[in-house]
């Protein structure tokens, strides 16, 4: 029998959050490492429109 079958034949998807924030040039791993600690995930980092990086991380709530 499959897994979903055993469980009642529905599985849910994990629900997330989403936090941006501006990464400082000079300062980046420790900021990082930071979120990281409060259990955020890196998702990816782009420019931001007004110049410098912006990081945008996601955890499961």
């Amino acid at each position: 029998m499959s897994e979903s079958a055993e469980n009642g034949g529905g599985t849910e998807s994990p629900k997330w959050e989403y936090f941006v924030t501006p990464l400082l040039l000079h300062n980046e791993a420790t900021i990082l490492n930071n979120w990281g600690a409060q259990g955020w995930e890196l998702v990816q980092i782009i420019e931001g429109p007004a110049g410098g990086n912006v990081a945008y991380l996601k955890r499961k709530g």
